[in-house]
């Protein structure tokens, strides 16, 4: 086991390595072992976003409620379904161009948009847009996590925090032509840089070939300031230069559906 401690002010940060039975993946494209597709059933994810058009609030009142019952009903229905996850977030007064969204997990993506027909068969479907939507595939990380060496698991429960922090996310072309081992060690720095903001939690998901960007990564928190410390810093590691594009970036609070639709009107 591998132990050294960093000095943080007049703090010392001690720091040890799990023992793990996962090394460095040295053969990402396969070609040497001639890897067969996985076809194993995994969760896919999809971050639907909202914009209402304000004239649905120059509504009668009554129309107004009536429309949100609607809606919800259908929501309800689909939260209620074995294997089928839905949380619900609102981003009234954080962004001008999203109020709300819709974070919706399925073994079939196919669930998503049979979801979808339905909440677009209601009234307040009509006064809706959505200016983004995100697909991606839950899977394990190609990379060690020496502070959890078995990685994150192939299925996902999410929504632990108060808020949710979600971009899309984008690796400049030069990441790949990397060593693994080069590629290993700086993501050993960003985790390091990580691991203290424990009130933090990662859930990264995959994109490749699905939709426009790379990987989806959404972190639940309870304190938006800790969030913030935790990007600020990872700023500084060596794998941020690597990054293409990680924007746009929406900060959603978690609340229940009927709660979130009265932000709304």
């Amino acid at each position: 086991m591998a132990e050294h401690s960093e000095r943080s002010g007049n703090k010392l940060r001690e720091y040890s390595e799990k023992t793990t039975r996962r090394m460095t993946d040295l053969d990402p494209a396969g070609l040497v072992l001639d890897r067969a597709p996985d076809r194993a059933r995994r969760q896919f994810m999809n971050y639907a976003f909202f914009k209402l058009d304000p004239a649905f609030r120059r509504l009668e009142p009554s129309e107004i409620e009536a429309a949100k019952d609607e809606f919800a009903a259908v929501v309800d229905k689909w939260a209620g379904r074995e294997g089928f996850i839905v949380r619900s977030y609102s981003l009234v007064g954080f962004r001008a161009d999203s109020d709300f969204m819709i974070w919706r997990i399925a073994f079939d993506p196919a669930e998503f948009q049979a979801m979808q027909r339905e909440l677009n068969r209601t009234r307040l479907a009509g006064y809706l847009t959505q200016p983004y939507s995100y697909l991606s595939m839950q899977k394990r990380s190609i990379y060690v996590d020496r502070y959890n060496p078995e990685g994150a698991g192939v299925e996902l429960m999410p929504g632990q925090g108060a808020y949710l922090f979600v971009y899309p996310f984008v690796k400049k072309r030069e990441w790949y032509k990397l060593t693994p081992h080069t590629r290993q060690g700086m993501m050993d720095e960003h985790i390091y840089v990580s691991a203290p903001f424990e009130g933090v939690r990662l859930n990264t998901s995959y994109s490749y070939g699905i939709d426009d960007q790379e990987f989806v990564v959404a972190f639940d928190a309870n304190h938006p300031s800790e969030f913030v410390d935790l990007v600020h810093r990872l700023r500084f590691t060596e794998a941020s230069m690597y990054t293409l594009r990680d924007t746009p970036m929406f900060t959603c609070k978690k609340k229940p559906l009927r709660e979130l639709l009265d932000d709304l009107a």
